[in-house]
């Protein structure tokens, strides 16, 4: 079997394993963040490093919703390991978006160990947000925290999100010992992409407005989802054209 092949098999059957595995967690979750959008709440998320380009999955995105923002790190994840930046980032973050009682927040770390994501966690959960962790359990029972509180991300989270990839994340033997082919991304933004149906499912069955962005290459669509941004103005972190 080809290296390619080998992968998209692999990983095919990964998906569907998570996205199983994953169901319950996400039925749960669509009340939970559900009412709380309902009421003109947001969706935040945050992922360091690589992880960050997952976060953004949700955010300005074509068919999602307009009320879900995400924190960023300007150093890329580089200092993700000093001790307390996640906290700083985070209420920076609060100072200028808000972090508010009843909010939900997604933290992503695919290992759950660094410093960061699990300093934001806390601070949010501190704040009073509900905390859902998308990682990979695998990996995090072989990885060592280095956040000083001795706890990786799942274990402080409300909800934990299992990508089910892992460790090192590579699934496609190359050589001794070289793997290729991540899975960490394709799998956490199908189920960033779940949960967004989910929610828009909930909000749905209720009969409750559905924020929902249209492609800004559709006729007249970018003066709809400005229209639609003007209810969240003041808590986006990404500016709607």
């Amino acid at each position: 079997m080809s290296l390619p092949a080998h992968y998209l098999a692999t990983a095919t059957a990964l998906l569907e394993k998570a996205c199983a595995q994953n169901a319950p967690v996400l039925k749960q979750l669509g009340p939970v963040i559900g009412e709380s959008l309902a009421k003109g709440g947001m969706l935040h998320l945050f992922g360091s490093g690589h992880s960050e380009i997952i976060s953004r999955e949700l955010v300005g995105r074509a068919g999602g919703l307009m009320c879900i923002t995400a924190l960023s790190d300007p150093t890329g994840g580089f200092i993700e390991n000093l001790a307390g930046y996640g906290t700083k980032l985070a209420e920076r973050y609060d100072r200028q978006y808000g972090l508010l009682p009843g909010e939900t927040i997604v933290v992503i770390s695919n290992s759950g160990k660094n410093s960061s994501p699990i300093d934001v966690a806390l601070f949010a959960k501190a704040k009073g947000l509900k905390v859902v962790a998308l990682t990979s359990l695998a990996m995090a029972q072989t990885a060592t925290t280095v956040h000083p509180g001795g706890k990786k991300l799942h274990e402080i989270a409300d909800y934990v999100l299992d990508n089910c990839g892992v460790p090192g994340d590579a699934i496609t033997p190359v050589a001794d010992g070289v793997m290729a082919g991540p899975t960490s991304t394709l799998i956490s933004v199908t189920l960033l992409n779940l949960l967004s149906l989910e929610l828009i499912d909930w909000l749905k069955a209720g009969g409750h407005p559905l924020p929902i962005l249209r492609s800004q290459n559709l006729p007249g669509a970018i003066e709809y989802n400005r229209e639609l941004a003007k209810k969240y103005r003041g808590r986006l972190s990404r500016q709607v054209a």
